[in-house]
């Protein structure tokens, strides 16, 4: 195993994938990350199930 530096790097970010990621997410509103997801339908169905607070 290779020691890092505290430096990493990500091509993905380099290429600015992550800002396209950011961008498209807050324009439609639904995180693109399957956790994020997963909070988001997981809070409307209780929201569904048991009302709004």
């Amino acid at each position: 195993m290779t020691k890092k530096f505290g430096f990493s790097w990500s091509w993905k970010r380099a290429l600015g994938l992550q800002k396209i990621r950011q961008d498209i997410s807050r324009n439609i509103a639904l995180p693109t990350t399957r956790y994020g997801l997963e909070r988001k339908l997981g809070s409307l169905l209780l929201r569904f199930l048991f009302g709004k607070k």
